[in-house]
């Protein structure tokens, strides 16, 4: 059996949205210090709150880019309040599963969305639930 789906390899080999968006309405930056991964999302955001465009930059591993491509494909074109509801097991089912080992990585995508909207919200001074933005456990 392959360590990795065929949809990671190809988020891997073909991310969609990777780069940068100069004057982004929200950018969240995470990264892992176990593993050293580091992912940054950008996200461009209209009137009605409805996230146009969203860009990426991650550096680490096959499954943490594949994550932040599939990420990123999951929110484009959604509500911010829909985007912030993404979970990193969302991610994990969109990409055909993750080795145990790399489920941290989809957890690396979903608090890079969420800091993200966080920070569109906190530029914006829009009110939120700080509850929704702690961090989870990479195990979760």
């Amino acid at each position: 059996m392959a360590l990795y789906s065929e949809k990671v390899m190809d988020h891997f080999t073909n991310p969609r949205n990777v780069g940068k968006i100069e004057d982004a309405d929200g950018v969240g930056e995470v990264g892992n210090a176990k593993c050293g991964d580091i992912m940054k999302i950008y996200l461009k955001i209209d009137e009605n709150h409805i996230i146009t465009d969203v860009k990426f930059n991650t550096f680490g591993c096959a499954s943490a880019i594949a994550s932040s491509s599939m990420a990123t494909c999951l929110i484009k074109g959604k509500p911010v309040s829909e985007a912030v509801e993404l979970s990193n097991k969302a991610v994990v089912e969109a990409l055909d599963g993750l080795p145990p080992v790399k489920i941290h990585c989809s957890v690396l995508a979903e608090e890079a969305i969420k800091a993200a909207v966080k920070d569109y919200y906190d530029k914006n001074g829009i009110e939120y639930d700080p509850e929704t933005f702690k961090e989870k456990e990479a195990h979760e």
